[in-house]
């Protein structure tokens, strides 16, 4: 397992730097000029040709490639044009509250996805595989900001129950409580699609491993209906889920870009969202990057865990 595990931290190399360099192009081909969206109305010819000298924007593109993917590996992400303070401090500081968002929302739709999953297999055809399946499909077909809105309208504007937005409450509050008060909704909203496509590819994962001869096995040999679903299928059938919950996991945090922004979560996507307005390129590179890494950390996860649960996948 060790020699597997390094294997698979040195393969995650070339797609760090792959990732930075997709990263850096993307951002260097949106029009505008940052020079110009710093400076405001004071860029004039002679200040924008200033703050591009100054910010090393005059330089070829490979050379700015080269110096900014320099600075990173000495863990400096350059510092905010707009912000005026390290990249690293403002993306790690909003970083925390996208992780909280996408780790709860992940957290609930692994939970969900594979519970709705095992009953929709286990009750094949019934009214309950029925219902679970209508539910997913209607899950995954609506777009989750507009879910979003939904919630809001009923279960904050309407209903009152929650708040529509924010991280903590304006006055007073401050603590766990009012922290999972705000959390609810936005992480309901981001949870529902990941729901959907963990339950649909765990019932077909079940439904093939119930269909094995060891399974009829095990029932020959009188073990009880529980233990033979949760116990030998429902570990074999994981095998083929978690690299599935490893994608989701990017969904996650992909849709964490829109689902701040329609809850105001102060997290990584609202930021980025900012910055991309202000052309603040280097804190959406950093954003950007930060995000890819712990997408590619987290499959990372997925392939040594899935790698302990089928050993023959190490060879």
């Amino acid at each position: 397992m060790g020699s597997y595990v390094l294997k698979r931290l040195f393969s995650t190399i070339p797609v760090f730097i792959g990732l930075s360099l997709i990263v850096f192009l993307i951002m260097a081909m949106i029009p505008g000029n940052p020079a110009q969206a710093l400076l405001g109305a004071w860029a004039t010819p002679e200040n924008v040709a200033r703050i591009n000298q100054e910010l090393g924007l005059n330089k070829p593109l490979y050379q700015q490639y080269l110096i900014w993917a320099g600075n990173i590996l000495h863990g400096d992400f350059g510092r905010s044009y707009v912000l005026n303070r390290p990249v690293i401090d403002e993306v790690m500081e909003r970083f925390g509250a996208t992780l909280l968002l996408g780790g709860c929302a992940l957290l609930l739709s692994t939970v969900l996805g594979l519970l709705a999953g095992i009953f929709s297999a286990v009750r094949q055809f019934g009214w309950g595989d029925r219902i679970i399946t209508l539910l997913v499909l209607l899950g995954i077909s609506m777009p989750s900001f507009w879910i979003g809105l939904l919630l809001i309208m009923l279960f904050a504007v309407q209903l009152q129950w929650f708040p529509a937005s924010g991280m903590y409450a304006v006055w007073g509050g401050g603590d766990w409580w009012d922290l999972l008060h705000h959390l609810t909704l936005p992480a309901i909203t981001l949870a529902i699609v990941a729901t959907g496509v963990i339950a649909r590819l765990t019932r077909t994962a079940m439904l093939e491993v119930l269909r094995q001869d060891f399974i009829r096995t095990a029932r020959a040999k009188g073990l009880s209906e529980r233990k033979v679903i949760y116990k030998h299928a429902f570990r074999m059938a994981l095998v083929s889920v978690i690299p599935v919950i490893g994608i989701q996991a990017g969904f996650v945090l992909g849709g964490a870009v829109y689902i701040e922004t329609v809850f105001q979560w102060p997290g990584l996507g609202a930021m980025m969202v900012k910055a991309v307005a202000t052309r603040d390129l280097l804190l959406v590179q950093g954003g950007v990057l930060v995000a890819a890494a712990a997408y590619v950390l987290i499959n990372l996860c997925a392939d040594i865990l899935q790698a302990l649960l089928d050993p023959r996948l190490k060879s």
